[in-house]
């Protein structure tokens, strides 16, 4: 790490989460040198989402490594073309192409039996079940963080689902993704599909939905690989 140019990372949570959940992974990173900020997402639209990023891109200054979990995946395709990102790391992440949606990903396997995305209520947000939230989204993180993790949810707008990428950054930026081979939100199927018609380089990691927490050392190397790779 000592030869690269990029010491700067910006982490985008996805949904049914906040910001909090990256913990882990930022004492990790600052632990390896690196300058971190965590971007809050509202949740309310992707573009919402993709503007609160490119704030956090904005303040950190130079090239960073742009990551993103879950639906974070979206919003780093978007946001991404911000002149300050160097390369982009999925997390268990949808990775959509232009013209495509997270929801047509999200469709285009069936969903495992622990997954407990709700439908929208009558605001138009999505929660995650409550009731399914340890199984389904972070198996392997003790009961007592998901029963905080659940409570800390945002209320995520669905028509962020449904929302186009217009200009995928994975086309012209570096882009790494990590595999969650537990995963009960996002079939590992739909982002082994999304990573390989990308080009994007991949490691699979044994895990849940929440690889982040669960195992943040691997997911900190993915991200120093990235950025030893393109400021080597």
């Amino acid at each position: 790490m000592e030869n690269s140019n990029v010491k700067n990372a910006v982490l985008v949570h996805g949904a049914f989460a906040d910001g909090s959940g990256y913990k882990a992974l930022y004492n990790e990173l600052t632990k390896r040198g690196f300058n971190v900020i965590v971007v809050q997402n509202p949740l309310t639209s992707l573009e919402d989402d993709v503007l609160a990023t490119h704030v956090a891109l904005d303040r950190i200054g130079g090239p960073a490594i742009l990551a993103g979990h879950s639906w974070g995946g979206a919003v780093i395709t978007e946001a991404g073309n911000h002149p300050n990102v160097a390369a982009l790391v999925y997390i268990a992440a949808f990775q959509p192409d232009n013209g495509e949606t997270a929801l047509q990903w999200l469709q285009s396997a069936p969903p495992a039996p622990e997954n407990g995305v709700l439908p929208p209520d009558e605001k138009g947000i999505v929660y995650y079940d409550k009731d399914k939230y340890h199984e389904g989204f972070c198996a392997d993180i003790d009961a007592s963080e998901a029963e905080f993790m659940c409570a800390s949810q945002g209320a995520f707008y669905a028509k962020g689902f449904g929302t186009p990428i217009t200009n995928a950054a994975w086309r012209s930026k570096p882009s790494y993704g990590l595999i969650a081979t537990e995963d009960k939100s996002i079939n590992p199927d739909i982002q082994r599909n999304m990573y390989s018609r990308s080009n994007t380089i991949v490691e699979e990691v044994q895990g849940s939905h929440v690889i982040f927490m669960s195992q943040p050392e691997i997911v900190a190397d993915m991200i120093v690989r990235a950025a030893e790779s393109v400021y080597a």
